[in-house]
């Protein structure tokens, strides 16, 4: 096991928010960099966590990173590595931050252990290239053991935890028991949503920051109706899409083509000119696929019969600190295959592609401006970045009222709320609600875009994290 892998990160310009978020805020983002050169100047930003590829977090870095590289600051991004174990116990971890008790197992001396010697050895590696005065930025669970090591260092370090729950259980008192003891040594703790902010800390440490999205990766730039479909053909999304290679900007403004394909279960593709109800997220008890599929089945498909469900999320086999995918989408495999053919087939399992990173994003970009209705029907949620992402496209959302997804919907005006997310009638009758009024589900849209330009894209993000640093010893 070889500890800290260094990612690269390609500089990002900031100037390009000039025109996209208000004035005053552009304004705001600009003063706010200013800051940050002079409070950081001769220091690096290093932010850990444990993947590069796949999730919200990871994704989130790395625009985030390219921006504030653009405004001329030294920051790094190091994942740690660890061992299949490791990655079994803090799974574990982060299900009982969400009230679940995920595989059932313990959180004693023997999971300490394992947990212990994993990071053990990942600090060492840090203590080579971390430096007194550096600011470290550990997300989640996973790298909270290393802040005593930072400490030692003399560097400060803020931990941010982007999982939580509204209504603690004893398994998310059993998680926070676990983490404690290096949480409370870090200079600033960082939250989602204000409900997630555990007792045990001190107040006067806890930020409250929500994510966001970047407007102008390949996952959320503007793609014309004609480009959504050639993308859709060429990954064999969608049956009779246009056809042709297409092509797409990255970050680093080069152009690359589409030559992956998704895989899709059965490979059965979405027909071309049909309604529908896409959910992309990882393949994530949490985020209850099965739930969604049976909703769909039992109360949106009977009452909109040409109407489709796609579910979309990582090919399994890349996500490498997330044990559990495999399962989850064997799960649903299995649920699908469960129903009469003529329902199955409008069903879609898709499996996209993640050899490369910004050809996964630019599929889900076409998927989710395909999608008449988007839904994110978590148990538990931190944030949920696929919401913002969706209605940063102008696409009407029904999502649980749940962790920070309530922070980012107005119910009735931005997309629909679920109050109990395993009401499967009460999902199934707010979809078909937009669905039935396209008049209303585009004007929600349109809100939705708004609520997300001021909100959610990284100018307010930068702003908060500076006023953060600012707070710092």
């Amino acid at each position: 096991m070889t500890p800290l892998v260094d990612v690269p990160i390609a500089v990002l310009d900031p100037a390009r928010f000039s025109g996209t978020v208000s004035a005053p805020l552009y304004d705001d983002f600009q003063h706010a960099a200013e800051q940050a050169r002079k409070l950081l100047a001769g220091r690096v930003v290093w932010n850990i966590n444990t993947t590069a590829h796949g999730g919200g977090v990871a994704e989130m870095l790395r625009s985030l990173l390219g921006y504030v590289r653009g405004a001329g600051i030294d920051a790094r991004w190091e994942v740690i590595t660890g061992d299949s174990e490791f990655f079994r116990v803090t799974k574990r971890i982060h299900n009982n931050l969400h009230g679940s008790a995920g595989d059932g197992g313990e959180l004693g001396g023997a999971e300490r252990a394992v947990y212990n010697a994993v990071l053990d050895t990942n600090a060492d590696a840090l203590r080579a290239c971390v430096r007194a005065n550096d600011v470290v930025i550990v997300h989640d669970p996973q790298t909270a053991g290393l802040i005593p090591a930072i400490r030692d260092i003399g560097a400060r370090v803020i931990w941010r935890c982007h999982v939580g729950t509204d209504t603690p259980n004893d398994l998310v008192r059993r998680a926070w028991a676990f983490l404690l003891p290096d949480v409370v040594q870090a200079d600033a703790v960082i939250f989602s949503h204000s409900a997630f902010a555990w007792k045990g800390i001190d107040e006067a440490r806890i930020h409250i920051v929500a994510p966001s999205i970047d407007a102008f990766s390949p996952k959320n730039y503007e793609l014309d109706a004609d480009t959504v479909q050639l993308i859709l053909g060429a990954a064999r999304i969608v049956d009779g899409g246009r056809q042709g290679t297409p092509s797409f900007v990255r970050q680093d403004g080069s152009a690359a083509r589409i030559d992956s394909r998704a895989r899709i279960i059965d490979d059965v593709p979405i027909p071309s000119g049909v309604p529908v109800v896409t959910q992309v997220s990882r393949w994530d008890r949490l985020k209850d696929p099965v739930g969604v599929l049976q909703g769909f089945v039992d109360h949106v498909a009977p009452r909109h019969p040409t109407s489709h469900l796609a579910l979309a999320g990582p090919d399994v086999a890349a996500v490498s600190d997330d044990p559990e995918g495999a399962e989850v989408l064997a799960e649903v495999t299995e649920s699908r295959r469960g129903l009469a053919e003529a329902m199955r087939d409008r069903v879609h399992l898709l499996c996209l592609p993640m050899d490369d990173d910004e050809v996964n994003a630019v599929m889900v970009n076409a998927l989710q401006r395909h999608a008449t209705v988007a839904v994110q029907k978590s148990l538990a949620e931190g944030f949920g970045l696929t919401v913002a992402e969706a209605m940063w496209k102008g696409r009407p959302v029904v999502a649980s009222r749940v962790g920070g997804i309530q922070d980012q919907i107005v119910d009735g005006v931005s997309g629909l709320l679920l109050d109990d997310p395993t009401d499967l009638r009460a999902f199934g009758d707010a979809v078909s609600e937009l669905l039935d009024d396209p008049r209303r589900a585009a004007a929600m849209g349109d809100s939705a875009r708004e609520q997300v330009r001021e909100l959610f894209l990284g100018p307010r993000h930068l702003i908060q994290y500076v006023d953060l640093l600012n707070t710092l010893p």
